[in-house]
């Protein structure tokens, strides 16, 4: 008889894990649990429904700096698997990748459902049975391998688990993994925008700034990049990024703090008071508000004059000192209460899982637990937003998979 495995979660790092493990053993039964009714969920509306696969990055250290936890850990497992590999095994199975000008990574297809039908089509072609909506209550070590108790009272035995059920929102519910010996870092949100309900910036909904800074005040949190202002407070890849990296800061903050925005971070505070002076001089009879010689959009501009107490109708000539540095003081440094936090979109992500120390990144098998093995986000790593979460889940399936068929080979 051969052997079997048990694969908890029908998603990307479980699927791939699958795959692979049974093209590369024809004689092991791969078995995927999903305790919902639908595969692969998170791929079909990641990216806006393009799954944005991996990020065109070639450089393992460089990569690893994308990962706010555990870039040390994925260092080594990108050394089995690393973006060239997703790329060419997608490519072997007649999909093609696309890169952005922001190095995310699509299929060319710019459709989901392209990855998704992809990986349905090698499960079928190499025999990986799946069973839905079969959610895992327990999981049990015994003689011969392993027993999985699920909601519906059923007991399955087999020689090798591998866990990639994605992450839990609340510490109680790793409980089951806690009961193998496995200790949890607690679970926090990620990939997140940030509320300020009732601010008057809202009114700017839908004005993004290609370049603006965001610091979080009594922390050394920033980020530079693209920020989006919504109906709800501020968005766009800058703010993405800095709730990424100060996950677990901002939460024992309750999503409670001041954030500073340097709208023009590109020009020094010293050379914005040098033009400012010029315009005064040279462009003395025309109002402030007419034009923003800043490139900032026109709607901000206003909301920047209004903010520093500025008539937009007032000639640059008659502009009071007192205005002109406050409205100096809101480019560079805009002061916004946050309080609260928005899921972003699909991209949400937890930080937080299986303490990376009891795990083996050679084969992502546990060092607690012989034969069980881990997957995805269910381990305490997690990237930043431009399909490094995707990357992860593609090495830590591969590595897995690549172990599970050497150990039941030996």
């Amino acid at each position: 008889m051969g052997k079997t495995v048990y694969i908890i979660g029908g998603g990307a790092s479980g699927f791939f894990c699958a795959v692979n493990a049974a093209r590369m053993d024809p004689g092991l039964r791969v078995v995927i649990l999903e305790k919902s009714n639908k595969l692969l969920s998170k791929v079909k509306i990641s990216g806006g429904g393009r799954c944005n696969v991996t990020h065109a990055c070639y450089d393992i250290a460089e990569m690893t700096r994308r990962y706010p936890r555990g870039g040390h850990f994925v260092k080594k497992l990108f050394h089995q698997f690393f973006t060239s590999d997703t790329i060419a095994w997608f490519k072997e199975r007649g999909v093609a990748l696309k890169t952005e000008a922001d190095g995310r990574m699509f299929p060319v297809s710019d459709s989901s459902q392209t990855i998704i039908d992809c990986l349905l089509k090698e499960a079928g072609r190499y025999g990986v049975e799946i069973r839905m909506q079969c959610g895992v209550t327990a999981l049990e070590q015994t003689d011969a391998g392993f027993a999985i108790h699920t909601a519906a009272k059923e007991t399955f035995h087999c020689d090798y688990v591998c866990v990639a059920c994605g992450g839990f929102p609340k510490a109680a519910q790793f409980q089951w993994l806690e009961d193998l010996g496995h200790s949890i870092a607690e679970p926090v949100p990620s990939l997140f925008t940030f509320n300020s309900p009732r601010h008057p910036v809202t009114a700017l909904m839908g004005v993004s700034v290609a370049d603006a800074k965001v610091m979080v005040t009594g922390t050394k949190l920033q980020q530079r990049g693209p920020l989006l202002i919504t109906h709800w407070g501020i968005s766009g890849p800058v703010v993405l990024r800095l709730s990424a990296w100060g996950a677990r800061e901002l939460a024992a903050l309750n999503w409670s703090f001041r954030a500073v925005i340097n709208w023009l971070p590109e020009i020094p505070e010293p050379l914005l008071r040098e033009r400012m002076g010029q315009w005064r001089l040279e462009k003395a009879a025309q109002k402030v508000g007419s034009k923003n010689q800043l490139g900032l959009p026109n709607r901000l501009w206003e909301f920047l004059l209004e903010q520093s107490g500025i008539d937009a109708q007032k000639r640059w000539a008659d502009l009071p000192s007192k205005n002109q540095n406050l409205l100096i003081r809101n480019i560079g440094a805009f002061e916004l209460p946050v309080g609260g936090k928005t899921t972003y979109k699909e991209e949400f992500v937890t930080a937080g899982g299986i303490t990376l120390a009891e795990l083996d990144p050679q084969t992502m098998m546990s060092k607690k637990v012989p034969g069980l093995f881990f997957t995805g986000e269910v381990i305490d790593v997690d990237g930043i937003t431009g399909g490094y979460n995707f990357q992860h889940a593609w090495s830590s399936g591969f590595a897995a998979a690549r172990a599970l068929v050497q150990r039941s080979a030996g």
